[in-house]
């Protein structure tokens, strides 16, 4: 049977008073836990202003041992221990501003205050996708239900209905927290998904936008504005675009100048651009404007005239 006994070292007096029982409870759990009920009891009577400021400061300053003490219980769960001891520091500034001296001790209302702000940072904070509130509660409970019942060994993974049953969730529910158990961290598109030389990364198995679907839109929104511009505007288009005729060729066919042909074509492209983008309901309510209602279009008409019998000359000589 071992005895513990006591180590006397030399030179120190020995004394003969017993140990009184009473004192024990007088002992402090943690050698970061002060006596400072006299400055909560000085700071509760103190008004806002530089000397309550101070007072708090000397507190905090007296309790940050502890705060820190709280913090290393969470370290290795993905958060940096510095920023872990930040958020229990502002927890403990929260409950020094909350703490009333005649409730009891500071350290028994400090540490659930510390713990649950350190919890709060991990939850608001931590997750990598975010989640909703309900789900996380639900991943917590299908969580612990899970560790419950593997707790035997060669136990089997709990299914579906069997955690359903002991946490009293639905099963649609214990499935949204299973779903949740993988969504605390996510894994990087570059991440390899093969070991081989031959290997890939999760974003080479994910899909891409295809261009051309933007094409057929902007194809479909343009065609009813091609098909309701007069004919020789139509036709100018076409021989631009489709036959890649020079504005001149085009002006020599149809026995107008160059100029005339730029403008109707500017005025012909603003028309479909506007009509496919149903820009001309947003001036003013009044739609897009057609034909022959502007000023210089007026002018283009006049000179439209003017060409006209030597346009007609030109189509019987040159067949276009």
């Amino acid at each position: 049977m071992l005895i513990e006994t006591p180590t006397i070292r030399p030179g120190t007096p020995q004394s003969a008073e017993p140990v009184d029982p009473s004192n024990a409870s007088a002992r402090r759990r943690h050698d970061d836990a002060p006596d400072t009920m006299a400055l909560f009891g000085r700071l509760a009577g103190l008004p806002e202003g530089p000397e309550r400021d101070a007072l708090r400061d000397e507190l905090v300053t007296a309790w940050l041992p502890m705060a820190h003490r709280i913090a290393g219980r969470f370290r290795d769960r993905g958060e940096s221990i510095e920023d872990l001891r930040q958020v229990a520091a502002l927890g403990l500034v929260k409950a020094i501003d909350r703490f009333d001296p005649e409730r009891g001790a500071f350290e028994s209302y400090a540490v659930p205050t510390i713990t649950g702000e350190v919890k709060r940072h991990f939850r608001d904070r931590m997750w990598a996708l975010r989640v909703p509130r309900r789900v996380q509660e639900l991943r917590n409970k299908v969580r612990v239900a899970r560790r419950e019942l593997a707790q035997s060994p060669g136990s089997p993974e709990p299914s579906v209905a069997a955690l359903a049953a002991h946490t009293g969730l639905t099963e649609d529910e214990v499935a949204a927290g299973m779903e949740a158990l993988e969504s605390f961290s996510t894994l990087s598109l570059d991440a390899e998904l093969s070991a081989g030389d031959d290997g890939y990364s999760l974003a080479d198995t994910l899909g891409a936008a295809d261009a051309s679907y933007d094409t057929v839109i902007d194809r479909e929104s343009a065609k009813e504005g091609l098909r309701r511009l007069p004919e020789r505007e139509r036709a100018i288009l076409y021989m631009r675009f489709f036959e890649d005729m020079t504005q001149s060729r085009i002006a020599d066919c149809l026995g107008i100048s160059q100029m005339h042909v730029s403008r109707l074509i500017s005025r012909s492209c603003a028309r479909v651009r506007d009509e496919a983008l149903g820009e001309h309901t947003a001036r003013s309510g009044q739609p897009a404007r057609t034909g022959w209602a502007d000023g210089t279009a007026g002018r283009t008409k006049r000179e439209h005239r003017k060409h006209r019998a030597h346009r007609e000359h030109r189509e019987g000589r040159d067949g276009c």
